[in-house]
């Protein structure tokens, strides 16, 4: 898979296109992954202005810190020249330069930093500014051949390090230990950067969010590994699943695991175009809470998944939106029982034309070891 099927030039003449029909003058985007997805280039977040401006009419010109040029010459995407400005200049000068005419409104990155949208107000102060995010969304939420299969590799990869789980997770390790380990063997699998690794045994299991400590993992106790990296191409993985470790299982663990799996498969074997999302999260959500288990399935089913870890769609409550072909997302029910244990299952699913396809491939059985 070439750098040039994942980030091709028609991108940036397709959100000029929804740019103006969303009206608006321009896009300003700082580094994130918009600017990849458009540009192809990781660029870095600093003080340091870097900026794709991306007007309507006009040429397309990323503004980056002289340091980083080589950088962003490097970058595979294509269609858009390069400014550069040394430390001490001002750079907003040049961001103005690139945006031909008068700007009434312009749509500037979601996650762009509170200074720089300030200077940004500074240096435009007659244009209101939107989420760039109306315009892109659309653009990002479904995914071309070349981005599923960068997620495929992306979810094999992860699978690779929970298939080795058992040389790891053992009775009297700390769970931080167990993480130290499980993040080298994301790295070893292929994986650019670690997002995160969650290892959260016995009553831990119990906070969705927990991470690690260096509470030590006692015998029988379940144990939940959620974790996922960014590959070269810049797509993640995600995928969790619940071990027990060291003996049996602790009273109504396997009868509760056997409800959040059966809901899980469920959830997944639903997927279909036309399918609204929040139907979906209700999919696994009616049988956890007919199971007498609903006020512990504390989050959402899923959320969307590609250049972020977290993107559209939301598989939620209140969220009607129906899927298509080419949406990503993860299908990850979990039960927590606040002071006992916890539980979750999470595959990375695409919607296809007719169902979906699972990218994770690992067993969503109670794991023994």
């Amino acid at each position: 898979m070439g750098t040039e099927e994942l980030y091709p030039a028609g991108r940036l003449s397709a959100a000029r296109r929804a740019t103006a029909a969303a009206g608006l003058d321009a896009l300003l985007l700082t580094p994130g992954s918009d600017l990849r997805w458009l540009t192809g280039y990781d660029a870095r977040e600093s003080e340091r202005l870097t900026c794709l401006v991306l007007p309507v009419e006009g040429e397309p010109t990323l503004v980056v810190p002289v340091l980083e040029r080589p950088d962003a010459e490097a970058a595979p995407g294509a269609g858009f020249r390069i400014v550069d400005h040394a430390d001490g200049d001002d750079p907003w000068p040049l961001v103005r330069a690139a945006l031909p005419g008068p700007v009434r409104a312009v749509g500037i990155a979601d996650r762009m930093w509170a200074q720089q949208v300030l200077a940004l107000r500074a240096a435009l102060p007659d244009a209101a500014q939107r989420l760039a995010s109306e315009v892109l969304r659309e653009l990002r939420i479904r995914k071309s051949p070349a981005e599923v299969a960068a997620l495929a590799e992306a979810g094999a990869a992860i699978d690779a390090v929970h298939r080795r789980m058992g040389q790891w997770l053992r009775p009297g390790r700390t769970e931080r230990e167990v993480a130290a380990d499980i993040a080298a063997a994301i790295r070893a699998a292929g994986h650019a950067e670690v997002d995160f690794v969650i290892v959260a045994a016995g009553p831990h299991g119990a906070s969705p969010h927990h991470g690690t400590s260096d509470r030590p993992i006692g015998a029988g106790e379940p144990v939940v590994v959620d974790i996922g990296g960014t590959m070269p191409s810049g797509y993640r993985s995600d995928c969790t699943r619940t071990y027990v470790v060291g003996g049996p299982a602790p009273a109504g663990f396997v009868e509760l695991y056997a409800v959040l799996r059966d809901a899980q498969r469920a959830a997944v074997a639903a997927v279909r175009p036309g399918v609204t999302a929040e139907d979906l999260d209700a999919v696994a959500r009616d049988m956890i809470t007919a199971a007498g288990f609903g006020d512990a399935f504390l989050h959402r089913t899923g959320h969307g998944i590609g250049l972020d870890t977290h993107e559209d769609p939301y598989v939620v409550t209140g969220n009607p939106r129906p899927l298509e072909a080419g949406m990503a997302f993860s299908v990850e029910p979990g039960i927590y029982l606040a002071g006992r244990y916890g539980a979750r299952i999470e595959d990375i699913v695409v919607c296809t034309t007719d169902g979906g396809q699972r990218l994770n491939t690992t067993p969503t059985e109670l794991i023994a070891l």
